[in-house]
């Protein structure tokens, strides 16, 4: 099951090792920069295209490199509550 700690843990050691193609490991498979993540409590998407103009995140930020402080823009819920988007 995902929580702050696994994401925080993962997103630390592929930052650290540089990894351009960094992931998050997902039950599913992994995650790459360019997906979208949705918040499980408001359903707020998280869209690195976009990415965040509240907490000044410019667009093609990957979710794995958003700041420690970034929170949900809807419920302000942590990043451990997002989850990918399938389309």
């Amino acid at each position: 099951q995902w929580s702050v700690s696994a994401f925080l843990l993962n997103r630390s050691s592929d930052l650290a090792e540089g990894r351009p193609g960094g992931h998050i490991a997902w039950a599913n498979g992994p995650v790459w920069n360019d997906a979208r993540l949705e918040c499980r409590i408001c359903w707020y998407v998280y869209d690195p295209a976009r990415g965040d103009p509240v907490y000044q995140i410019e667009p093609g930020t990957p979710f794995l490199a958003l700041p420690d402080f970034w929170r949900c823009l809807e419920c302000d819920s942590d990043p451990g509550s997002f989850v990918p988007v399938t389309d």
